[in-house]
């Protein structure tokens, strides 16, 4: 398998570039740092950051399946011109 293949194969599969999966694998990264400190610091004090795990995952688990599941409805999208019979 050559080097090439080793950084393009799983992103294209997801329909990303390296780049774009670079960013957005990054961003779900921070995003689990910081909610996994907030649920930390929310184990050894209950009345802070109540929500914020909870909508962590409600906002990453959007970002990678619902908004996914869009762009790929978007890309099969009906025809331009529909031919009615009356």
């Amino acid at each position: 398998m050559s080097l090439t293949k080793l950084f393009t194969d799983h992103p294209t599969s997801v329909d990303e570039t390296y780049g774009e999966h670079l960013v957005m694998a990054s961003s779900f990264g921070l995003r689990m740092i910081l909610g996994g400190f907030a649920c930390l610091i929310h184990g050894l004090l209950p009345f802070l950051f109540v929500k914020t795990g909870s909508q962590q995952i409600g906002a990453l688990h959007d970002i990678m399946v619902v908004n996914r599941n869009r762009k790929q409805r978007r890309e099969v999208q009906m025809p331009a011109v529909l031919d009615f019979v009356i």
